[in-house]
């Protein structure tokens, strides 16, 4: 059931002869939906940096740690996935429900297509919806009627911002946007924020020129290990202590080692204080 319309950045038609971060994330992780123009896309971009593929199913492994940590450890029932990107396996309403068999998540993505496979995913689960939204939109988000629905501001809940806020350009302020959505869920609750880093300039300079030419204006920048160290101000990181290669955070022993680290996905867990 999705409903209504964001009032404010406009939501993109189908385009296939752009690159789309999400279908280019799909192609990363093994998945079918995407096109050629993706796939040329992800080429170049793995022919420049050659841990991207690595890194990609990487952070899908921190994405459901994550997921599961915060559910059986510290009883977190309720989920706000920013960005979420396309379905694939073990969704964030999967790792979840598999702890809390009433785990309750809101999906939100501006990509029609991820629209599209969230309705035929969700279709049958009333406890799991997808809002058709801006991620920056954090006011019409929090008002919409399924998180009203879905999410108790009075139970424990988790806001994930996985592998997106590199998209978001330094104008939308995304430091802003976490502040302002802590803000909304208030003390106690849950941040899950990782973005792309890089300690080469060349390597930062290059990748977000590729991106934002390839994809359009949808596209931040790479950022520094300093600026998203600055997302966790006011909140308190949970072990390790300190924002991390999301690789490393409570890592798994079978998971793959990036060939090179020209750039990692950097980013930690926080509990937001008072």
């Amino acid at each position: 059931m999705i409903q209504g319309e964001p009032p404010q950045h406009a939501l993109r038609p189908v385009d296939t002869e752009t690159p789309s971060v999400a279908r280019m994330y799909d192609y990363y992780l093994g998945g079918r939906n995407n096109y050629d123009v993706d796939r040329a896309a992800c080429a170049e971009l793995s022919a420049q940096v050659p841990s991207t593929e690595i890194l990609a199913l990487n952070n899908r492994r921190f994405l459901r740690r994550v997921v599961h940590v915060l559910a059986a450890e510290y009883g977190v029932r309720q989920f706000i996935d920013h960005g979420s990107g396309l379905p694939t396996q073990d969704n964030v309403h999967e790792v979840a429900q598999r702890v809390h068999r009433d785990a309750r998540v809101v999906y939100i993505d501006n990509d029609p297509i991820v629209l599209a496979h969230g309705r035929a995913l969700l279709k049958t689960d009333q406890n799991t919806d997808v809002i058709r939204a801006d991620m920056r939109d954090t006011d019409y988000i929090f008002t919409h009627p399924s998180v009203q629905s879905l999410i108790d501001p009075s139970q424990p809940t988790a806001a994930l911002f996985v592998s997106v806020l590199h998209c978001i350009p330094d104008k939308d302020n995304p430091s802003g946007l976490v502040r302002h959505v802590a803000q909304r869920l208030g003390a106690g609750n849950f941040m899950v924020v990782c973005q792309l880093v890089s300690d080469d300039p060349s390597v930062r300079h290059w990748v977000s020129d590729f991106m934002r030419k390839s994809t359009g204006d949808n596209w931040g920048r790479v950022r520094e290990r300093d600026e998203v160290d600055r997302y966790f101000d006011g909140m308190e990181l949970l072990p390790p202590g300190r924002p991390t290669d999301v690789s490393k955070w409570r890592p798994e022993d079978l998971a793959p080692k990036q060939p090179s680290d020209e750039w990692i996905e950097y980013g930690g867990v926080a509990r937001i204080l008072g």
